[in-house]
């Protein structure tokens, strides 16, 4: 397995492991890596875990790696790696403030972002964990992988279907769901630019 691009999927994880430590907001208890945090953090932290023991040999993918097919995947997890590190990137450059840790009930939203990388996407933090990962299962195909990436699309899926039935609910409520119709939650909408 390439080290190179090891290193690239590995960035990407580091990349996103800081962001609870660099930008987002730890606001008392609500900051807090609780349980619920942990349990949401698993895939995350699973899917670099799976990669590197079969880069160490421990695990086996289901594809070998010395094979043509094996070769070609590596090198298709390459984009996937720089992908979510720059998407990763651009989402922070949106913001003039940094988000809370987690969108606690009493974190009411100020305003709807629509513009950078929310242009397209809906979320666009969850999309660039999910390339992440998709890269990881490129780079090693295995159970570990492919579990990773299946649980968290789940847990993705579900924290993002209470964010938006919560900004549909707020003030904002009547431009959330216009924006919403015209923007994809984690992959664009085609023509569907807000």
């Amino acid at each position: 397995m390439d080290t190179g691009v090891l290193l690239v999927h590995l960035v990407a994880s580091v990349a996103m492991a800081a962001l609870p430590l660099v930008f987002f907001r730890r606001d008392g208890d609500a900051g807090r890596f609780n349980l619920r945090w942990w349990l949401t953090s698993s895939p995350f932290l699973a899917g670099p875990l799976f990669i590197g023991l079969a880069y160490f040999g421990i695990t086996s993918p289901l594809v070998d790696p010395n094979s043509d097919l094996g070769r070609a995947l590596v090198v298709a997890s390459v984009p996937f790696g720089i992908a979510a590190t720059a998407m990763m990137c651009a989402t922070m450059a949106t913001h003039r403030i940094p988000l809370s840790l987690w969108h606690q009930e009493y974190d009411a939203p100020r305003s709807i972002v629509t513009y950078g990388p929310y242009r397209y996407v809906r979320h666009p933090f969850y999309s660039s964990f999910l390339i992440m990962l998709m890269g990881e299962v490129l780079y090693s195909p295995q159970v570990g992988t492919l579990a990773a990436f299946a649980l968290a699309f789940a847990i993705l899926n579900a924290t993002a279907a209470r964010e938006e039935a919560r900004l549909s609910a707020s003030e904002f409520g009547a431009e959330y769901v216009n924006y919403k119709a015209n923007t994809g939650r984690f992959i664009p909408k085609s023509g569907g630019v807000a």
